[in-house]
């Protein structure tokens, strides 16, 4: 018998993942590029969201659909299945009494809200795209060049948002571009149309014809990409992209859903971005959940609205960004009651947008363990605002940093790119190019059609395609130092995090053609409190840093991952300068252009006051 006194123990076991295994089939071909496909075939998907809406509300009408809180953090409100369809029905009838077709749209300027929803459900119902566009646009943008922008691109009829009041500046602005415009608020201020009026409109035959002509290829909007490179391009979003993702989705589930239970979830993440707006809300509807508007972000001073909300909310499934996951780390250790209610009804978590770190991920699995003793197993789709989801970990794994396998119908292509693998994709989920703009929609397709997204990515094992792929860098954010030597900044980026955790919220990596790499650190609001009893906290913060990376850079192997300076930034990221979305995620190409000084800075002989020197 083997003597196994010095082997590590066992690790508890992961909760149960009702999802199919992965099963892929690979084919590589003679120029060096790989296909990789789903052996499992996509299930069932609706028609079009709002055929889907019809048929949830004729089979639960009073079940509750969406919750969101009165003002103050006060009591839920709710809409049920069936007002939601009474809603729609006559938002769709007030557009269609204006003439509005498939050839126009309506732009929402405000959040995340129920009459956000309604207006989206209207739409859908009446054939009508809606452009929902990130709220920044219009509040802290001091120029409005990219709300001008999104409205030249989708031409809008009626202009939506929750408050004339709020809103007043946008609504002037878009005044300047078309004079006819129609603005529909939900107070009616300023001469504005209220959303009451729309909804009160009775619904006539005309509802249900318009209902009858979607389809797979009937535009439902058209969601707007990041502008991290240039002016944001506008891109149509089908029923059959959306479709696309719930049949892959379908298709990967191991078991029926129990048609007894009622799934929570619990939505910060913004509707003009596919993850809440596309996946998430329409996930919701195919599922007939609940979805509970969470007003909190993963922010200082705005995530203690997120963690009020889940003592009272326990979902089946939690997905954000990562840097929540660190937030809701750290509020969990210091709270067995949230700890107790987060991990109650939970199935697994999911996370997307960037890589979770190894760090967060051990302190999570810690907490899963110490409240149900199992390890909770961390899933993530991948994708664009040009193809939805088309990649996901649909199965427990001991790795964070995967982008999964291909959905059930789709088709990855990888594309040697220099040393790494470029990703491309074709499938139902894949939009057919950019609204109105011919010249890049061209340019953003290959010769066979697949879309290019610029990712790099790789198989966990060449040998083992099964085991999945994992994130291998941006080909745009890689970069090279003076000495040749590639630098992959998808991959550092979280090892840089994690090596300083719990000090460091986010950090961006310098060193394009620099004989080092920099690196830029914003400190994690936690941390600093945590060093503030200590004397100064900046101080203590250089000397924890300086020791942590020196560290780090002991065993990173080579000039591609050590981290030759550093500065940390007191200057939160800002959202109108680009330098972080309202997802939560950070451009990097923005903050190095924004904060040039800075790296500057980190380069200069002698470097500049505030560089730490490793």
């Amino acid at each position: 018998m083997a003597d196994d006194l010095g082997a590590a123990p066992a690790k508890p076991a992961f909760k149960p993942l009702p999802m199919k295994g992965p099963d892929v089939t690979v084919e590589r071909r003679d120029d060096g590029s790989i296909l990789v496909r789903s052996n499992h075939a996509p299930g069932a998907g609706p028609r079009s969201i709002a055929h889907l809406l019809k048929e949830k509300a004729e089979a639960h009408p009073d079940r509750p659909w969406m919750r969101q809180r009165e003002p103050g953090h006060g009591p839920w409100r709710t809409v049920t299945y069936g007002e939601a369809l009474a809603a729609a029905e006559g938002i769709a009838q007030a557009l269609l009494d204006r003439g509005l077709t498939k050839d126009d749209s309506v732009m929402v300027l405000s959040a995340n809200s129920i009459e956000h929803a309604l207006v989206t459900l209207g739409c859908y119902t009446a054939g009508v795209p809606i452009a929902p566009i990130s709220p920044a646009y219009s509040l802290i943008s001091t120029d409005h060049a990219k709300l001008r922008h999104c409205a030249g691109v989708v031409k809008p009829k009626v202009v939506f948002a929750q408050s004339g009041a709020m809103f007043e500046r946008a609504f002037a602005t878009l005044r300047t571009v078309d004079p006819d415009l129609e603005f529909v608020t939900v107070d009616g201020t300023a001469g504005n149309l209220t959303l009451g009026e729309l909804v009160a409109t009775r619904p006539t035959e005309a509802v249900d014809a318009a209902r009858e002509t979607l389809g797979h290829q009937s535009v439902a909007k058209y969601l707007f990409t990041s502008g991290s490179t240039g002016m944001p391009k506008g891109v149509p979003q089908t029923f059959g992209m959306m479709a696309g993702v719930i049949a892959g989705q379908e298709g990967l589930r191991a078991e029926p859903a129990d048609p007894d239970v009622v799934p929570q979830s619990l939505e910060w993440m913004p509707w003009s971005h596919i993850s809440a707006g596309n996946i998430g809300f329409n996930g919701v509807l195919w599922g007939g959940g609940t979805v509970y508007l969470d007003e909190g972000k993963p922010l200082p001073g705005m995530f203690e609205t997120t963690i009020k909300n889940l003592y009272e909310v326990s979902p089946m499934v939690f997905g954000s960004a990562p840097v929540a996951f660190g937030m809701l780390a750290e509020a969990m250790e210091r709270d067995p009651a949230l700890r107790a209610s987060f991990f109650k009804n939970l199935v697994y978590m999911g996370y997307g947008g960037a890589t979770l770190s190894n760090d967060v991920n051990d302190r999570l699995q810690a907490l899963a363990v110490a409240e149900t003793g199992h390890r909770i197993p961390l899933t993530t789709m991948y994708g664009a605002t040009e193809t939805q989801g088309i990649t996901v970990t649909h199965w427990a794994t001991e790795r964070v940093g995967l982008v999964g396998l291909p959905l059930p119908g789709i088709t990855i292509k990888l594309v040697p790119n220099g040393t790494k693998y470029e990703v491309r994709v074709k499938g139902p989920t894949v939009t057919t190019g950019y609204h109105g703009d011919p010249e890049k929609t061209a340019a953003a397709f290959d010769e066979e059609g697949f879309y290019k997204l610029g990712d790099a990515a790789k198989f966990i094992d060449d040998n083992d395609p099964a085991q999945g792929m994992v994130f291998d860098g941006r080909v745009t954010e890689d970069f090279k130092l003076d000495s040749g030597t590639w630098v992959s900044v998808g991959v550092l980026r979280p090892d840089v995090v994690a090596a300083c955790s719990p000090y460091v919220m986010d950090a961006v990596i310098a060193g394009q053609d620099k004989p080092f790499i920099g690196a830029l650190v914003w400190p994690s609001m936690a941390g600093m409190q945590s060093l503030a009893a200590e004397g100064n906290p900046l101080e203590k913060l250089t000397e924890l840093l300086t020791e942590k990376l020196k560290a780090f850079n002991a065993t990173a192997g080579g000039s591609s991952r050590r981290i030759g300076r550093l500065v940390i930034m007191t200057e939160p990221p800002s959202i109108d300068a680009g330098e972080i979305t309202d997802k939560g995620y950070v451009n990097q190409r923005a903050t190095l252009e924004r904060r040039a000084a800075l790296v500057d800075g980190l380069y200069a002989n002698p470097p500049a006051p505030g560089v730490i020197v490793l």
